[in-house]
C-alpha cells in the first residue's frame, strides 16, 4: 500500500514538473502565452473555477479531471509569471499551503484533540486572527466574492465565535421581521431605504440557508438553471420566435411554464 502511494507521488511529481516546463516554454515561444500578465489572466481564473463548480454541479465527473486541469493551469501561469519577475515559484506555492495546512490542523499533525467537523473549522478562522496578524475575525472575505457567498462566510465566521442563533425559529422570525420592514419601504415609496431593506431579507434568507446546512450561492445557481431549462421548454413551442412568445400573452405562456415542470427537473 505505501508502496503504490509513492508511486502515485512520484507519478504526480513527474507531471506536474512537465506542466511546468510546458509553461515555461509557451512563454518564451508563444506570442499569446508571453504577453499575459497576472491582470490579463483574471477573467480566465475566474472563467475556469466556474466551469469547474459547474462540472461539479452537474455531477460530469469524466469531464472534471480536465476542468480541475484547467484550473490548475492558471496557478501554475501565475506562478511562472511570479518566479520571471523574481517574486515566488511554484514550489512556494505548493510549500506555503502545505505549512499552512500542517499549522491549521494540530489535531492531525500536533497533540491538540479536536472532535467534530465545527471544532475543526473554529480552530482553522480563529488560527487565521492569530497567525496572519488580521484585525477581526471577519477579515479575509473577499469583497468581489459573489454576494450570497459573501454573506454565507461572514456569517460563518461570525458563528465560529459564538454570534449566531441557537435554534432555527429566531432565524425564520428574523426573516418575517426583514420582510414587513421592507414591504413597508416598498409601501411607502422609498426606494433607497427599500433596497437597503432588501438586502436584509437576502441576508436573512442567507442566513436560514446556513443554519440548516444549505449553500445559499449553490441553491440560487441551481434555480437558475432550473429556471433556463424551463424557459427553453416555452421558447421550443415557439421555435423561439420571441415576437411569436410576445404575442402569446402571458397566460399561455404560463401554460407552457407548468407545462415544463412536467418535462423538466
Amino acid at each position: 500500500m505505501e508502496q503504490t502511494a509513492t508511486k502515485k507521488q512520484e507519478m504526480a511529481a513527474e507531471k506536474t514538473a512537465q506542466l511546468l516546463r510546458i509553461m515555461e516554454r509557451l512563454r518564451k515561444e508563444c506570442p499569446w502565452d508571453a504577453k499575459q500578465t497576472h491582470h490579463s489572466l483574471k477573467p480566465y481564473l475566474l472563467e475556469e473555477t466556474y466551469e469547474v463548480l459547474e462540472t461539479i454541479d452537474g455531477e460530469e465527473w469524466d469531464k472534471l479531471a480536465g476542468e480541475l486541469g484547467d484550473l490548475l493551469l492558471q496557478i501554475v501561469f501565475h506562478s511562472t509569471i511570479a518566479e520571471e519577475e523574481g517574486l515566488f515559484d511554484f514550489a512556494e506555492v505548493a510549500e506555503r499551503i502545505s505549512n499552512k495546512l500542517i499549522e491549521r490542523h494540530p489535531h492531525v499533525f500536533g497533540d491538540k484533540t479536536i472532535h467534530d467537523a465545527k471544532s475543526v473549522q473554529e480552530n482553522w478562522e480563529h488560527s487565521k486572527v492569530k497567525n496572519e496578524d488580521r484585525q477581526s475575525i471577519l477579515s479575509g472575505v473577499p469583497r468581489a466574492m459573489p454576494a450570497l457567498l459573501q454573506a454565507q462566510r461572514l456569517q460563518e465566521k461570525a458563528a465560529t465565535v459564538g454570534f449566531d442563533w441557537g435554534e432555527l425559529q429566531p432565524v425564520i422570525a428574523k426573516i418575517d421581521e426583514e420582510w414587513n420592514e421592507f414591504k413597508t419601504a416598498v409601501e411607502k415609496g422609498n426606494l433607497l431605504n427599500a433596497q437597503e431593506e432588501f438586502g436584509d431579507v437576502l441576508f436573512s434568507m442567507v442566513n436560514i440557508s446556513r443554519f440548516i446546512g444549505i449553500n445559499a450561492e449553490d441553491a440560487l445557481r441551481n434555480t437558475s438553471q432550473k429556471f433556463i431549462r424551463r424557459f427553453s421548454h416555452i421558447e421550443k413551442q415557439y421555435n423561439s420566435n420571441p415576437q411569436a412568445m410576445k404575442e402569446a400573452g402571458l397566460e399561455e405562456l404560463d401554460r407552457h411554464w407548468n407545462d415544463a415542470k412536467d418535462v423538466t427537473r
